[in-house]
């Protein structure tokens, strides 16, 4: 799995220009998922993202995570993060799971954050045309990768 996660003041992400998801201060996560990812990964990356010690504290240090700060999350799938642009110009998106195994997974890496006690935790529509719009915090974006993680 491949993660994208943005320290936002604000995110939502809306479909058809209504608003299906939005959180105040956190982080918005674009969830990528890969024909080789199992529940293993979204485990490993939940526990990561939910714990990430990237917020501001009193002396002005990245050192509270999202529960320190009471935090929301807002989690978007994004099959494109799991693209190949190593050959030629039009990216391949052969690795990224099929629908089928992916949205299990997605909704099984939803409901790991919310077990964490992360809220509010929004979502999008797995497979949906999405408009994402965020105020990215810093700007602090971090990309994580389960094949990095182990």
């Amino acid at each position: 799995m491949r993660a994208v996660i943005q320290r936002v003041t604000q995110a939502s992400v809306s479909i058809d220009g209504k608003i299906c998801g939005e959180i105040s201060q956190g982080l918005l996560l674009l969830l990528g998922v890969y024909q080789t990812d199992t529940e293993q990964e979204a485990q490993l990356l939940a526990r990561k993202a939910a714990e990430l010690r990237i917020f501001e504290d009193a002396a002005g240090k990245m050192n509270l995570s999202l529960a320190d700060v009471n935090g929301g999350m807002l989690i978007v799938s994004n099959f494109t993060l799991c693209a190949d642009a190593s050959h030629g110009r039009r990216p391949s998106f052969i690795a990224a799971a099929r629908p089928e195994q992916a949205k299990p997974l997605y909704e099984y890496f939803v409901n790991l954050v919310r077990e964490k006690g992360i809220t509010p935790v929004q979502t999008g529509v797995f497979g949906g045309e999405m408009k994402v719009s965020l105020v990215n915090d810093g700007p602090i974006t971090i990309l994580l990768d389960t094949d990095e993680l182990k």
